[in-house]
């Protein structure tokens, strides 16, 4: 079902460091998709690192602590 009228968010640089840390918690893609109001796909775009490159060495070397 399409949401024609419904504009998912853009993820920041930012936000892809927190889907690594929620991913490394062991969250799902879909429940992270849902957190940020994003497509599934824009998750996975991050943890292929297709998008945000480097984020998910600041998200290790940030130790996976988050605010």
């Amino acid at each position: 079902m399409a949401h024609s009228d419904h504009i998912s968010h853009t993820l920041t640089f930012d936000d892809a460091v927190q889907v690594w840390k929620l991913r490394r918690q062991g969250w799902f893609q879909h429940r992270i998709a849902a957190r940020f109001d994003v497509n599934p796909g824009r998750i996975s775009d991050v943890l292929k690192e297709r998008k945000h490159p480097g984020s998910r060495a600041v998200a290790e070397r940030d130790g996976g602590h988050h605010g």
